[in-house]
């Protein structure tokens, strides 16, 4: 009833998971990872044991085959269930059970399993195989497009309800405070795994921090400008309310991007300080670049929220 691939990014080290399926909020039951250890899909008739001991048996230095292989010596329903493994050194395992309900089966290539069952046939497998081993490009979105194959090539022979995506990566959660850089979910509509790939890209625009090469300077005609879009915004230096303080205190400074510098009197430490309570308002603090600094998909935002239509204009 269900469709997965898991993956290790071999340029970043990051591990991931992406399941689609015929069941409600899949994404609560199949994927499983850790940054620097690996990751799991556990479905058919899942034994969600095997997600969190999956993951403890790879960081106790057990190969992907290795930990797959115990777990199903210990379980009396092996026959019944289906795992996709990969460990942080990119080895791979899958195992389809006999008893899973067809077509079901999986394939393996260096970092990388698939596996489903109750599918259409093994043009899903193969196909999110080859989608992802012939992919440039981000590794979410290698997930995502390959999951997008196996759906478009027929995935769960009973329908579509529900996608998930999780990838891991050390120190890259919200706030810094652990590893889960991306756990998106579309646990119930008509056609989710496209949904899912939106979802991604608000993603983007909301927590994917930039790079410091990335970042527009603050000179003086832009500083003319974010002074009067923070003004038209209702933030202005001195905002001291409620919804000020709390947005103020979402911003963490060692996480601000890039080296600070000096932009002269037109931007100060009172209107990087309104800038970054708007900021913590609009839920961008991720985006939070070092003072004289803003980052383009901020300023982009920030247009769009104080842009106005023209008087007269219909």
């Amino acid at each position: 009833m269900t469709f997965s691939i898991v993956a290790r990014d071999p340029s970043t080290g990051d591990l991931g998971v992406a399941v689609a399926s015929r069941f409600l909020a899949v994404g609560a039951v199949v994927p499983w990872a850790a940054a620097g250890v690996g990751a799991v899909a556990t479905q058919a008739l899942a034994n969600t044991s095997f997600g969190p001991d999956g993951l403890a048996g790879m960081a106790a230095g057990g190969s992907a085959h290795d930990v797959v292989a115990r777990l199903l010596a210990g379980d009396e329903g092996r026959d019944h269930r289906q795992v996709g493994m990969v460990d942080a050194v990119g080895s791979a395992a899958t195992h389809t059970g006999p008893g899973c309900l067809p077509w079901a089966g999986g394939r393996i290539a260096a970092g990388v399993a698939v596996q489903g069952n109750i599918l259409t046939g093994p043009d899903v497998v193969d196909a999110m195989l080859t989608t992802f081993s012939s992919m440039d490009g981000p590794f979410p979105d290698r997930l995502i497009a390959a999951l997008l194959a196996g759906d478009r090539a027929g995935g769960d022979a009973r329908g579509r309800q529900s996608a998930a995506l999780l990838v891991v990566r050390e120190g890259a959660g919200y706030g810094g405070g652990n590893d889960r850089w991306l756990d998106l979910r579309v646990d119930d509509h008509a056609d989710p795994v496209p949904e899912l790939r939106r979802l991604l890209e608000v993603w983007r625009m909301f927590s994917e921090r930039p790079l410091p090469g990335d970042l527009v300077p603050i000179d003086a005609d832009l500083a003319a400008e974010l002074r009067a879009r923070l003004r038209e915004a209702g933030w202005a230096p001195g905002r001291h309310d409620v919804l000020a303080e709390t947005a103020r205190a979402s911003l963490v400074a060692e996480r601000r991007v890039g080296e600070p510098r000096d932009t002269g009197p037109g931007w100060d430490t009172g209107w990087d300080d309104a800038l970054l309570g708007w900021m913590g308002v609009a839920n961008l603090e991720e985006r939070a670049a070092a003072s004289g600094w803003i980052d383009p998909v901020v300023l982009g935002e920030l247009r769009r929220t104080t842009d106005r239509p023209a008087e007269g204009a219909g």
